[in-house]
């Protein structure tokens, strides 16, 4: 693509834009050739405004033809100079042209045909205004002049002439070195003077391809105007119109030169400005650097010296001069071993007054340790004698063998009723130090003494003194305490861990005060996995769901509510705090497993947890037993994981109690019509409630290997009782409630975790295959046999009247 150039530059000079194309290509000789040229033929065109456009001279392209031709002839007198070798060195750089132009004049047809060319184009060059180039569709005839050498066969044939004209010398000389040299030496010459030659030559063509270039645009301009004045006025309205785009588009093009010019000069500025920072650097660094320099020489020539002195004559200065320091550094020496040796003296004398201290605070805390003891064991005492009068005013009050009314019968009446009296202090119901202050409700919101038979209130209210006696007596340790006070206050930077004494101390039970948050650390320790892969505000999403649409288990659920714990003061009535929570959170865990849904025992599993935790966490509580701990199906309709377990626990009673396991056997007592309930809700309602918060400390920490621990060790805690029983309905009745009877955790600790080691978890897993294999036998035979049941029914009309326990039920 070429550009048009503007007629705008004066007669006999070149335009600005084909000057600074050659400028840029060609060398300096080159470029003012090619000016002499271009101002040869843009002379007679480029005259003065429009009328030099209209009215050409005529003759040009002879005046180009001419110029050309003799352009010509100088390149080929460049070459007869080459090809003969005469002349220096400076006029041998000449212009290698092997091919010689003749420039035609392109015929009116041609023209004709360009311009046709150039309209069909027209609609599509229009819309880009700011297009500054145009095609011309000229060409130049190739004419053969001559028969042309090509420009290797010139090179090798100045090589021969130049290895002719040296081969007599070599021969004269025999192979002289100096002739040698001289010849190399004239070969590297001509060698650069050959690669001169070749730069030459490009530069030449790139000058034959402006000079085509400018003489096309001349052509272009000549027809242009001499079309214009043979066209209707409409038609030279349009071409002048389509120059103006032209010129714009030139304008355009040259404006955004000039931004890229001054954009290039501000960051050739700002690269300056930089150049200039970076000198100013240079030059510190090396300032700074020539002054470490001279620092360095001044102590390498103070250290020579040194070394030269004691050598010299003045080595006995030197020696007294630093014999002078050293007795002075061992002095201050001296100075600071004596101030060292005083304050060793000053803590030696802290440290004894310390010793002292401590045991002074010490004899002071047994001495108080011993006073609590005392007051403590005379409380328990008193318990007793309470526990023991209430039983012996009982006995009073109804006699065996009389049926007349005693004298005492109203004095012994006043002391029941006194003894009765529950006591409303205001004390809190926390405060445990208080044994004979037996509160209607416990630590944890169970009620301690019932409310309809009074007989079952007096033997409440002994149990509860009994039970706070044996409090009382374990509050002795102070060691347990204090030892999780250590171990929570180590853990206030960081997360609590696995490890052997917390295991112990959590086995030997979690104080009131801290269970909460150790209760919410086990939890979050077995459902780590479930709660980075749940999405944020989980629980909250699923109580959302299960309050804006009710599931089959939301009817169930309602109903078992008031029934889950009817002797706890946040579950008495409606309007109890803990309904509310215990609703959320069973409807929100039947939402997220709808396979179980609801199961009549997880209500009293949330319900404890409620007790100590918030509702999410309960919630993850419950998710913690059901999916963690628990085996597959033991909450399910079927509840193949408890009966499972049953057996398990039976295989376990004949190893590790096999005299008590041998003595039920005997009396045909099937014992899992009790246990069943104590594995399905860990112990609630089973035991009192202080052992249960003690083995629901076990349970959340290690698993359901607690649960088969404490329901060994409260058989064998009660073992030889029930062995004194010799008949089935004794045993049985016996077995429905003595776990109510047993009252001293420590014990029932010390049996479930020492007296029935070793005690293998993977035992009980083998175990609890083996077993499920069975139980999914005996299952499939049922359901055999209920689908034969169901056929005769259908077959037969005498059993069409019968009815399965699971339709009656429906």
């Amino acid at each position: 693509m070429l550009t048009h150039p503007q007629p705008t530059s004066p007669r006999g000079s070149l335009p600005k834009t084909r000057a600074m194309d050659l400028n840029a290509v060609l060398p300096n000789a080159s470029a003012e050739k090619a000016r002499n040229v271009l101002a040869v033929e843009t002379s007679p065109t480029e005259l003065v405004g429009e009328q030099a456009a209209c009215h050409p001279v005529p003759g040009q392209p002879n005046a180009i033809n001419f110029a050309l031709k003799q352009w010509g002839n100088e390149i080929k007198n460049s070459v007869n100079s080459l090809r003969t070798g005469k002349g220096n060195s400076e006029n041998r750089k000449s212009i290698f042209y092997t091919e010689e132009w003749e420039m035609l004049d392109p015929t009116p047809k041609d023209l004709e045909e360009s311009v046709a060319q150039e309209e069909k184009r027209r609609p599509f060059s229009e819309p880009s205004k700011g297009s500054s180039a145009s095609s011309f569709p000229f060409d130049f005839g190739r004419i053969p002049h001559k028969t042309r050498r090509p420009l290797k066969e010139i090179i090798a044939t100045s090589r021969n002439r130049n290895s002719l004209d040296s081969s007599p010398a070599e021969c004269n000389g025999g192979g002289s070195g100096r002739r040698a040299s001289e010849m190399q030496l004239k070969f590297q010459s001509q060698q650069e003077e050959l690669e001169g030659l070749k730069k030459e030559l490009c530069s030449q063509k790139e000058l034959v391809r402006l000079l085509q270039q400018t003489v096309r645009s001349s052509q272009y301009d000549k027809y242009f105007a001499g079309h214009l004045c043979e066209v209707g006025p409409k038609d030279k309205l349009e071409l002048l119109h389509q120059k103006d785009h032209q010129i714009l588009g030139l304008n355009n093009q040259l404006e955004k030169l000039t931004l890229e010019k001054d954009a290039l000069q501000q960051e050739v500025r700002a690269l300056k400005c930089k150049a200039g920072e970076l000198s100013e650097q240079l030059g510190m660094l090396m300032e700074t650097i020539q002054a470490k320099d001279e620092v360095i020489v001044k102590l390498s020539r103070e250290l020579t010296e040194c070394q030269e002195q004691p050598s010299g004559p003045g080595g006995l200065t030197q020696a007294s001069t630093s014999s002078s320091s050293t007795n002075k550094e061992l002095l201050e020496l001296d100075r600071l071993n004596d101030t060292l040796q005083g304050y060793k003296t000053q803590n030696k004398f802290l440290n004894k007054e310390i010793l002292e201290l401590s045991a002074l605070r010490r004899n002071a805390e047994d001495r108080e340790r011993d006073l609590v003891t005392k007051c403590t064991t005379l409380e328990a005492k008193l318990c007793q004698v309470e526990s023991k009068y209430l039983i012996l005013l009982q006995e009073m009050k109804t006699p065996v063998c009389s049926e007349e009314e005693r004298p005492c019968h109203d004095v012994v009446a006043q002391l029941l009723e006194d003894a009765l009296r529950v006591d409303t202090s205001d004390q809190p119901e926390q405060t445990v130090c208080k044994p004979h202050l037996v509160s209607e409700y416990d630590i944890y919101g169970f009620r301690t003494v019932p409310e309809d038979d009074e007989e079952e209130k007096l033997v409440a209210k002994a149990r509860a003194l009994d039970l706070k006696s044996l409090s009382l007596t374990e509050n002795q340790e102070i060691s347990l305490g204090v030892k999780w006070e250590n171990c929570l206050a180590g853990t206030v930077n960081r997360e609590m861990g696995r490890c052997v004494e917390l295991k112990n101390l959590i086995r030997s039970g979690v104080p009131h005060a801290h269970r909460s948050k150790v209760w919410k650390w086990c939890v979050g320790l077995h459902v780590k996995k479930f709660k980075d892969s749940a999405e944020p505000g989980y629980f909250q999403t699923l109580l959302q769901n299960a309050l804006k649409k009710q599931n089959p288990a939301s009817k169930q659920i309602e109903l078992d509510l008031l029934r889950t714990l009817p002797n706890n003061k946040h579950y008495a009535s409606p309007t109890s705090e803990g309904i509310q929570k215990l609703r959320n959170v069973l409807l929100a865990y039947s939402w997220r497993n709808p396979d179980i849904g609801y199961c009549q025992g997880l209500n009293r599993l949330v319900a404890i947890a409620l007790l100590y935790l918030e509702q999410e966490d309960a919630f993850w509580c419950l998710v913690t037993i059901v999916e963690v701990f628990m085996a597959r199906d033991y909450y399910t309709k079927t509840l193949l994981g408890s009966q499972v377990d049953q057996r398990v626990f039976k295989d376990l009673m004949s190893e590790k109690l096999p005299r008590l396991h041998a003595h039920l056997e005997l009396h045909r007592v099937d014992y899992s019509l009790i246990t069943f309930n104590w594995f399905l809700v860990v112990f609630v309602d089973s035991v009192v409630s202080d052992v249960l918060f003690k083995i629901w400390d076990s349970f959340l920490y290690e698993g359901p290997k607690v649960i088969f621990r404490f329901a060994l060790a409260l058989f064998k805690f009660k073992e030889e009782e029930i062995l004194k029983l010799q008949d089935s309905m004794s045993i049985f009745k016996y077995l429905r409630y003595f776990t109510r009877t047993i009252l001293d955790a420590k014990k029932l600790i010390s049996i479930a975790f020492g007296d029935l080691n070793p005690f293998p978890l993977r035992q009980i897993r083998n175990r609890r295959a083996v077993h499920l294999e069975k139980v999914r036998l005996e299952l499939m035979e049922l359901e055999a046999i209920r689908e034969d049941f169901l056929r005769g029914r259908e077959t037969d009309p005498d059993k069409r009247d019968l009815i399965s326990d699971d339709e009656e039920d429906g």
